[in-house]
């Protein structure tokens, strides 16, 4: 279904806002004293991701979520498969988040690490061993690829996600999408068509870069296998320079607003903002949207 120009410029405004209210972002445990700051620029509630960092121990991650919950915000922890070390303290981990400070959400992962550091080798094991609902998290966000995953072919991809949604059906937890960030808005929404298609109640949270140098994206960005665009990028010559340059995520999030007024069905219900270290001028851009 399409609209005229102007009825669809009508519609993106407001569903810039919705995306972001419904939004959240990402925030490391490093950076727990900016928790105050961050909570003062948001609505009460909105959801914050604690990434898994390596070599950070698990009770650091608990302060972080501690201090999170203390000032309104609703930490959601990352759970890098291949990087626990030890089932025992894992369980305790989770336990403790649920029971004394709310955790009910986890952003399941199998962790880019090349070996397992413990008895994971990936997401889909954490599952099947019904850790998770066992230990009182009741709805998993597991991560979409636009560009596709550098170490993972695209039918690898899509058997694991069947798998996920029918064992988490069967354990009755909730699952939502929350895709990595892209350089390219076309890669974004084809990508969540696809999702519409093939998954019409999955629910997708679209993942944009938040507002940061260049240098510093481009880092983040080859980190995060973030190639396929990267690569398009090159092949524009003076292009690239254009659209890296403009780190302000507003044109990601115009896709997206646009793309959600304009297709249905769509099940794409908001936004996340990886900070980049950035935290507070993240959630300040954020605010601005609101």
């Amino acid at each position: 279904m399409s609209f005229p120009a102007s009825a669809t410029e009508a519609r993106v405004d407001p569903r810039i806002a919705e995306l972001v209210v419904a939004g959240s972002l990402e925030i490391s445990p490093r950076d727990l004293h900016r928790a105050k700051e961050v909570a003062a620029l948001l609505p009460t509630g909105t959801c914050v991701y604690i990434p898994s960092l390596p070599g950070l121990p698990l009770v650091r991650t608990l302060e972080a979520i501690a201090a999170f919950r203390e000032v309104g915000l609703d930490p959601v922890p990352h759970v890098s498969a291949r990087r626990i070390l030890n089932r025992e303290e894992f369980t305790d981990f989770l336990k403790k988040a649920a029971a004394q400070y709310g955790v009910h959400r986890v952003l399941l992962l199998g962790g880019d690490e090349p070996r397992p550091k413990g008895p994971f080798n990936d997401s889909l094991q954490i599952l099947e061993e019904r850790i998770l609902a066992d230990c009182g998290v009741r709805e998993i966000g597991i991560a979409g690829y636009p560009e596709g995953h550098p170490k993972i072919p695209l039918n690898a991809l899509e058997k694991a996600m069947t798998r996920k949604l029918e064992l988490a059906k069967q354990q009755s937890i909730g699952v939502y999408v929350m895709t990595q960030f892209s350089f390219s808005p076309a890669r974004v929404v084809d990508y969540c068509s696809t999702l519409a298609r093939t998954w019409p109640d999955l629910p997708v949270y679209v993942g944009i870069a938040g507002p940061t140098d260049p240098a510093a994206l481009l880092r983040y960005a080859q980190r995060c296998g973030v190639s396929t665009s990267l690569r398009a990028l090159r092949n524009l010559g003076t292009g690239i320079a254009q659209l890296v340059t403009n780190t302000d995520p507003q044109d990601q999030l115009v896709a997206v607003a646009r793309y959600t007024s304009t297709r249905q069905p769509n099940n794409v219900v908001g936004v996340h903002l990886y900070s980049f270290g950035g935290a507070v001028r993240t959630a300040t851009w954020m605010s601005e949207r609101l």
